[in-house]
């Protein structure tokens, strides 16, 4: 059952991650979790592959000159249950704030988009991954399946998030909508790639995406974003041609209400920090009495989603061959 009279302060984070490394991304971690429970924050948010960094490489140049990275980003992803996972995780109990992460997930030699909601008493909620890579993206990433769409009962209420484009997704987002979702983490890792060239990737085109799921789906969304800084052009940036291609900066975290508005005072786009806003769910009756896409907006005799939650595991084992083959189930004679 849904609570509508929680109250809260929520954090969002805007800042550039410690690029490929996986131990100075959980401390920086930590240390924004700290500034902003000392803050009187519930919750903050992180975003898109906050560790170890974005890949913006794979947006840069030719997969050979991309190679340089690649092992060295798997080498800093972050595995679940992993000695530095376990690490967030106890701060977040130490510091008594919730964390919704953002980070490249590694397992065996693959990488995932993924998100991992912890509650301020340190335990894992749900872990998800981005169902569909974007575009380059799927150069270093797999696939999510349809349990990564799910919304999490927590001491939030009911808690979900996307990472970055999946924003763009109609079928998407009507999933969590129909999961009665009321605080979203809309993750991004910056807005900087393509300026002037491509202005679907830009923050006007994205930004109005984050602010259009609060609204369409009544729904608190903390939109947190990264920065490309010095750091990231001594490490990607190696031509004139790179830095017209990448700029600096491209922060605009944001936080939106179910109605729309924005309830925090944006950064500069080059300036880390962390945006504030109180949480107050009696809001989300008041937009909901207006519209509400999955009640009584709908109209389920002309238009439904056909959506299948189930994990897809690459292997499933069984005991029985004749479960899966039965043609050799009996014994077959060769003569």
């Amino acid at each position: 059952m849904s609570d509508y009279t929680k109250t809260f302060k929520a954090a969002c984070v805007q800042a550039e991650p410690v690029w490929l490394d996986l131990q100075g991304s959980v401390e920086k971690t930590i240390a924004l979790a700290s500034e902003a429970a000392d803050n009187g924050a519930a919750v903050i948010a992180f975003p898109e592959t906050w560790i170890p960094g974005y890949p913006w490489w794979i947006w840069l140049d030719s997969v050979a000159w991309q190679s340089q990275f690649v092992v060295r980003y798997a080498q800093n992803s972050l595995e679940l249950g992993s000695p530095e996972f376990d690490r967030i995780t106890a701060a977040a109990a130490d510091l008594g704030i919730a964390i919704v992460l953002g980070y490249s997930e590694r397992v065996g030699g693959s990488l995932y988009i993924g998100q991992a909601f912890i509650s301020s008493s340190g335990q894992v909620l749900r872990t998800r991954r981005k169902l569909k890579p974007t575009h380059v993206e799927r150069a270093v990433f797999g696939d999510g399946d349809g349990s990564d769409l799910a919304v999490v009962d927590s001491e939030f209420g009911r808690l979900g998030g996307l990472c970055c484009a999946e924003h763009i997704q109609p079928l998407t987002k009507f999933a969590l909508f129909s999961q009665q979702e009321q605080l979203h983490v809309a993750a991004w890792p910056s807005f900087s790639i393509y300026p002037g060239a491509a202005y679907a990737l830009g923050p006007e085109v994205n930004t109005a995406a984050s602010q259009q799921y609060a609204l369409e789906g009544q729904v608190f969304v903390l939109a947190p974003t990264g920065i490309v800084g010095q750091a990231a052009y001594d490490l990607f940036v190696d031509t004139d041609q790179k830095k017209e291609l990448l700029h600096l900066g491209g922060g605009h975290a944001r936080i939106y209400g179910p109605d729309g508005r924005s309830l925090a005072t944006p950064l500069d786009p080059t300036e880390e920090g962390i945006l504030y806003a109180d949480i107050d769910y009696s809001h989300i009756l008041a937009a909901k009495n207006a519209y509400d896409p999955t009640g009584h907006y709908s109209r389920p005799d002309v238009l439904r989603l056909l959506f299948n939650p189930t994990p897809a595991p690459r292997v499933v084992r069984t005991e029985r061959l004749d479960a899966v083959a039965p043609e050799f189930a009996e014994p077959i004679d060769v003569e």
